[in-house]
């Protein structure tokens, strides 16, 4: 049994859905020893090819056992069977990460709709799908955690990223009402909020101030699941940066890059 509203790190098998996410494999090798991990991403048989290395590195830190399964965020109506299905195979999830999303291309998003409404149905409604649904599957369970990554682009939405940051934005708002909701079930909802993350997502792009790795992130994730925190910014120096920018004026803003 988890552990119901007090402080540690839930028992049960690790989903991270997202399975090739450089952050949420690092969170997925930390909180392996003695656990079952349950990788979700599109393409299983790819992922089970491509990420060998990977699933070893798991295994290698004591899993249990280490599984892929098909996981298309974007297919809402598929979330409540996938999920229902790992729970029913893997037993009670203890920790669920929701590390898949989008950049997107700003520039595209602002001439093409399409794009546009694409990283917002990944980066928010399916995310929304994905909390729902996990939300309910952990309240009958009566325990268990789920972290969310939102972002400093979501605190407080630059012209420079608008789209992207405008989900995020939507993300927070809604992983801070639902943690509200699940007070007193027994099931924790941490909101992680790091800033510029250099990995393969960011490749290519110049490092922003108070820039993290996956592997500092991992880190303080971890950290925060043993202590049972709402929110987490990583770096720690960001909660100082997010009261900042409410004081930054408009005219100055918009011209803040990415």
């Amino acid at each position: 049994m988890g552990l119901r509203g007090g402080r540690g790190i839930a028992d049960g098998p690790v989903l991270v859905l997202g399975g090739r996410s450089e952050i949420g494999l690092e969170i997925a090798r930390r909180l392996a020893p003695g656990r079952v991990v349950v990788l979700a991403a599109r393409r299983r048989a790819e992922l089970s090819a491509e990420m060998s290395a990977e699933v070893a590195a798991i295994e290698a830190a004591g899993a249990a056992a280490v599984h892929c399964v098909e996981f298309d965020a974007d297919d809402t109506a598929g979330h409540p069977a996938l999920l229902e299905k790992i729970a029913a195979e893997h037993g009670r999830i203890g920790v669920a990460v929701l590390a898949f999303g989008i950049l997107g291309d700003q520039a595209r998003a602002e001439r093409d709709p399409a794009h546009a409404v694409a990283v917002v149905h990944t980066d928010y409604v399916a995310q929304v799908s994905v909390l729902t649904v996990l939300a309910n599957l952990l309240r009958a369970q009566g325990d268990g955690q789920i972290v969310v990554f939102g972002s400093i682009a979501g605190v407080r939405v630059r012209r420079a990223n608008y789209v992207y940051g405008s989900a995020k934005a939507g993300l927070d708002g809604f992983a801070s009402g639902l943690a509200d909701a699940l007070h007193g079930s027994g099931v924790h909802l941490m909101l992680v909020r790091p800033g510029f993350v250099i990995g393969r997502m960011t490749e290519g792009m110049d490092p922003a101030p108070f820039s993290s790795t996956p592997d500092q992130v991992a880190d303080a994730v971890v950290a925060g699941l043993r202590k049972r925190s709402a929110r987490v910014a990583v770096p720690r120096v960001l909660n100082l940066v997010f009261l900042a920018t409410r004081f930054v004026p408009q005219s100055i803003w918009r011209r803040m890059p990415r």
